[in-house]
């Protein structure tokens, strides 16, 4: 049994990575990001379930199921739902599970309607602007945390 449980968790049109806009996000894919995190995941002890869906609800009830599941983690890309969704962040409120905030690019130095992220202060912290490498400097963050917390 691994020491923690990691829900890996990416929002809408990420299933499009390594086509989409690749000088923005890279040419990796989602498959890539996912194993990549995984295989760090054994080396850190954390079993990491992943999820992706484009439907906003599905997200939402994503959170709620992970609560119930006793997740200790939450590795969050909420992508365009980031800047409009009351609802992801009204569920990670709710379930009070360690979140780390990441992306891609940096959000900050991209439109200005990407600046303020309604799910970052409900979550530990964020990531931004590394690219694929965001995610695991995201999952060595969170396992830090766990590590002291747990």
């Amino acid at each position: 049994m691994k020491k923690f449980t990691v829900l890996l968790l990416n929002g809408p049109n990420l299933q499009l990575l390594g086509t989409r806009e690749p000088e923005i996000y890279g040419s990796t894919t989602l498959a890539d990001i996912v194993a990549r995190v995984k295989t760090l995941g054994s080396e850190l002890d954390c079993e990491v379930i992943d999820y992706q869906s484009n439907v906003e609800g599905f997200l939402v009830d994503r959170i709620s199921q992970a609560y119930s599941e006793k997740v200790d983690g939450i590795i969050f890309n909420p992508a365009a739902y980031t800047h409009t969704s009351v609802a992801l962040r009204d569920a990670l409120a709710a379930v009070k599970i360690p979140t780390v905030e990441v992306h891609l690019s940096n959000i900050a130095g991209r439109d200005e309607f990407r600046h303020k992220s309604l799910t970052l202060p409900v979550s530990l912290g964020v990531i931004a602007g590394f690219g694929a490498e965001s995610y695991l400097l995201a999952l060595r963050a969170l396992a830090a945390h766990l590590d002291k917390t747990k």
